[in-house]
């Protein structure tokens, strides 16, 4: 890396190639700078077409030319995708600007160029190109950006650093656990002494309802699948796992990470399929054996890709399933992790959720997280959570798990992230009755861990911190943690680590709650900034389901539930699959602002709701005129 200062005359590009639709880390990037005076233009979409070709002279000139316009003294080049593709594109822009003669050392104006993209990724281009400035893996905090770019903390605006502040003392808060290590002398707890304990019929809920009139600390959930290429010697290694958390007391529900194979051919034969990781579970007795060697942990499992609610059966039968996770619009062809069209995997969904109902188990919408992978934003985020909800419950669904998933988008400030948790909650909680009941359930963000271990343990305690501030005032909230292991971002977790990230999570939330009552560190229940988010996501959620409400016929049925997404009533920029069928969603831009994901128009600038709705039930009169003119045309 080259030593470089940003100064305040100078003007930064934004380059992405086209191919690579993830542009929130790049965009953060360049808000922030512009917040500190540093004007930051976004290469136009032909430019970023021409990235992706450099060595065809037409291409390379469309890059001199917008550079030389635009008077950009410093690029910042953006991708997400494979590290391999990700060097050569950068390679070839570096190549490029040489032959050009666009840098300084040529006698141009382009002073630096850094890069921003999966950790992976910045490590063979910092190998292979040592001029450039600096390189953005995605986990820097706004300080650490300015300082990267040589930057003084001053330049700073007073929201941003208010923010830095938050999310940094949480991490000052997470190295300090992790250099005492008192975490790793905590032991087990006893969560015995209710009717029905680990054995068949046990609930989570009797779990949850036990612990809380004892004082004992959230459910512990963790995720664990190991993969080898012998499919008999994962299904023993996974087996000898489940028995050391059983046996080291520490977890409370197991679970299974069970292979993508395991998911879409259940039942079926396997033979030269790729699997796609995870644990190869192939058979009911398998699922059966986990359950024995769980013993007395809860367990419960993914559920399929096709034939959704055979295999709902089939985990109640042979698992207790502690409960089922669906994903509605997702896992299916839309994202290539199962043979099913959105619309017939939202029909064998809701035909899964009746059947849950019939069984009275609860239900995990894994729905909001999936759209902000693609982009989504954080309306989008909280409205899909309760579209997801209110479906569950006209199935017949009386308790819902409410995961909420935090760090996503990475970039996302931690007070924003306090705002989409506690809107999309509060609008749950006014679901809730006599028949129907809402459990929180944070975790971590998966892409959000360093790869650097001491780092991800302090980032752990860190988000633990953050859950903890989701409803500060309920001494039962959180009732469930999914606890993510430290290693997630370079290694699968084997039940050391997952007994040491769950070691980790209980002490951070206990020690975080003493600091708290002792008044060291910020109380968030009151945050101005927080409240008010919070009621603008509120209020603009509730909007939109007056709206889809009153626009699409059933909304809560299968049809229904196709008609919202299919017409843009969520955010979805990043999907590769079913693009055309679902070009409402696509439509919509989406960028990082002040540390939240908003829609955004061509000029950057965040459109109205009143926009956005309008076009959205313009979309669905629309599709549901053309359906009703084809219908009367059969």
């Amino acid at each position: 890396m080259t030593t470089f200062r940003l100064e305040s005359h100078d003007r930064l590009g934004l380059l992405h190639p086209s191919i690579d639709a993830h542009t929130l880390g790049i965009t953060s990037i360049g808000e922030l700078l512009a917040l500190c005076g540093i004007p930051c233009l976004a290469a136009p979409g032909e430019v970023a077409e021409a990235a992706c070709r450099l060595d065809q002279p037409s291409q390379a000139k469309l890059l001199r030319d917008w550079l030389k316009a635009s008077g950009v003294t410093a690029l910042g080049f953006s991708y997400r995708l494979d590290p391999e593709e990700g060097l050569r594109l950068f390679s070839s822009l570096i190549e490029t600007l040489a032959r050009l003669r666009v840098l300084a050392s040529d006698g141009g104006r382009l002073r630096a160029v850094f890069f921003a993209g999966l950790p992976a990724t910045c490590d063979l281009v910092a190998a292979r190109h040592p001029e450039v400035v600096a390189c953005f893996r995605g986990d820097e905090s706004p300080r650490e950006t300015l300082s990267l770019l040589g930057l003084p903390e001053s330049l700073l605006p007073p929201s941003v650093a208010e923010n830095a502040s938050y999310d940094e003392s949480r991490l000052r808060f997470g190295r300090e656990l992790v250099r005492k290590a008192d975490y790793l002398a905590l032991g087990p707890l006893d969560r015995s002494g209710y009717p029905g304990y680990g054995r068949r019929g046990d609930s989570v809920v009797e779990r949850i309802l036990h612990g809380e009139a004892r004082g004992l600390p959230p459910l512990m959930r963790a995720h664990v699948g190991p993969y080898l290429a012998d499919r008999k010697d994962a299904v023993d290694l996974f087996l000898d796992w489940t028995r050391q958390l059983a046996k080291g007391g520490l977890l409370d529900v197991l679970s299974i990470g069970t292979s993508q194979l395991s998911q879409s051919e259940f039942g079926r034969p396997w033979d030269g399929l790729p699997n796609g990781g995870g644990v190869p579970l192939a058979s009911p007795d398998e699922f059966s054996e986990v359950w024995k060697a769980a013993r007395p942990m809860l367990v419960r499992s993914y559920s399929g890709t096709r034939d959704v609610e055979s295999m709902a059966r089939m985990l109640e039968a042979n698992l207790d399933n502690a409960w089922h996770a669906l994903s509605l619009w997702w896992f299916c062809r839309i994202d290539g992790r199962g043979p099913n069209g959105v619309l017939e995997n939202l029909e064998q969904h809701l035909a899964a959720l009746r059947y849950i109902a019939s069984v009275d188990k609860p239900f995990e919408p894994n729905v909001p997280h999936h759209f902000a992978f693609r982009g989504g934003d954080d309306l989008t985020y909280v409205l899909s959570g309760l579209v997801a909800a209110k479906a569950a419950k006209a199935a017949g669904v009386r308790t819902l798990i409410a995961q909420t998933m935090l760090n996503t988008p990475k970039q996302t400030w931690g007070i924003c992230d306090l705002a989409k948790a506690r809107a999309l909650l509060s609008l749950l909680r006014e679901m809730e009755d006599g028949n129907f009941r809402v459990y929180l359930q944070p975790r971590g963000g998966l892409d959000y861990f360093s790869r650097e271990p001491e780092t991800a343990k302090a980032q752990l305690a860190a988000v633990t911190a953050l859950m903890d501030d989701i409803e500060p005032d309920l001494p039962s909230s959180p009732q469930i943690i999914h606890v993510v292991s430290y290693s997630e971002g370079y290694a699968l977790a084997d039940p050391q680590v997952v007994s040491d990230s769950i070691r980790l999570t209980r002490h951070a939330l206990a020690e975080y709650r003493r600091l708290k009552q002792a008044g060291a560190v910020e109380d968030m229940s009151s945050h101005p900034r927080v409240l008010a988010r919070t009621q603008e996501l509120v209020s603009e959620a509730r909007a939109s389901l007056a709206c889809i409400e009153s626009t699409i016929r059933d909304p809560y049925s299968a049809r229904g539930l196709y008609e919202i997404m299919a017409s843009g009533f969520f955010a979805a920029p990043y999907l590769w699959e079913c693009r055309e069928e679902f070009a409402p969603a696509m439509q919509w831009k989406t960028r990082a602002v002040s540390g939240a994901v908003r829609v955004v128009g061509e000029d950057g600038r965040p459109i109205s709701l009143e926009e956005r709705l309008g076009t959205a039930r313009e979309t669905a009169l629309l599709r549901e005129s053309r359906r009703a003119w084809v219908k009367e045309a059969e």
